[in-house]
């Protein structure tokens, strides 16, 4: 299985996407939320620019967030940057527009972008608004179509994996794999812990904080109660007076980065349980196996905390 590293994309990405190559990763994927971080193509052209091996891609683009040709010239010329190491991950849009207040896109409107989006970039000619659009690039402004890039889809339930055959794409996932995918890219997040270091450590909690809180933001966001996790109540009670037209902004605010005021109010390291990946190495390459062995071809870890070269370099002892 390969062993990747997932950003959010902020001024320090391109550092780390260097470091990440060094240390022997497989791809460094990019979130796209322009609401929370960089923008994302221009993060992966800087990034294209400085590394030789590693492969990249944005992990996962969100349909509407951008017309569908600007999502395919944008795909030919980080292709054209770094030729055979761009692939493409698609997703409705969580965080990238609960972010903004608009909910995640339909299932049709999902999938008609992403059809979009693969037909320019073959070379097609596509109905867009109503009207015939197709990728016109002469020589030297785009690679000639079609243009091969590997696209994967966000495919949680039965529905996004019968799209994602349809199409015959890859699939990413969170935390557990879909079998029967030739590539299916597990998201996770973990800490390696120092000897005898116990995973509620404050270093481990702080390393791995921003994605336990997601799942308090997620089930805000679909407006569902939060009594069923550690903290609930309180996190529900410091967020209660903000006005509705505004509380997304204080849900995703620090969005797999750092806890938010209403995360610190509520979580309590001693409470939750430990993020999927958080062990000794052993430990580790333990729970990769059996990832593997559910049917994962990709892990896409995300480093977080205060010190992310820390964590990255531990983290690469699993991949000795």
């Amino acid at each position: 299985m390969d062993i990747s590293c997932a950003f959010p994309a902020n001024s320090a990405a391109v550092e780390q996407a260097v470091l990440a190559e060094e240390l022997g990763y497989e791809r460094v994927w990019i979130y796209d939320s322009p609401a929370l971080y960089h923008d994302v193509w221009v993060t992966l052209a800087r990034i294209a620019e400085r590394t030789e091996r590693i492969g990249i891609g944005p992990g996962v683009l969100v349909p509407h967030l951008r017309h569908p040709m600007t999502q395919a010239a944008a795909i030919a010329t980080v292709d054209e940057l770094a030729p055979g190491r761009l692939a493409v991950a698609f997703g409705a849009g969580f965080t990238g527009r609960l972010a903004m207040g608009q909910p995640m896109l339909s299932r049709r409107e999902f999938e008609q972008g992403v059809r979009q989006v693969m037909a320019l970039i073959r070379g097609e000619v596509v109905e867009v608004d109503g009207a015939t659009t197709q990728m016109l690039h002469s020589e030297g402004f785009a690679p000639p179509r079609p243009i091969d890039v590997p696209v994967l889809v966000n495919a949680q339930g039965p529905r996004g994996q019968a799209f994602a055959r349809e199409i015959g794409s890859g699939v990413t996932v969170s935390f557990r794999p879909v079998p029967g995918f030739d590539w299916c890219a597990v998201l996770s997040t973990g800490t390696v812990l120092e000897p005898g270091e116990p995973p509620t450590s404050e270093r481990a909690f702080e390393a791995t904080a921003p994605s336990l809180a997601v799942r308090y933001h997620g089930l805000a966001a679909r407006g569902e109660p939060l009594d069923s996790l550690p903290g609930g109540e309180e996190w529900m009670a410091s967020i209660a007076g903000v006005p509705e037209s505004e509380r997304h902004l204080e849900i995703h605010r620090g969005h797999l980065v750092e806890l938010n005021e209403h995360d610190r109010t509520a979580m309590d390291r001693e409470q939750l349980p430990p993020a999927q990946l958080t062990g000794t190495v052993d430990d580790i390459r333990g729970r990769l196996a059996r990832l593997e062995a559910g049917g994962a071809t990709e892990l896409m870890w995300q480093p977080m905390g205060p010190d992310i070269e820390r964590e990255m370099r531990a983290f690469a002892e699993v991949l000795a």
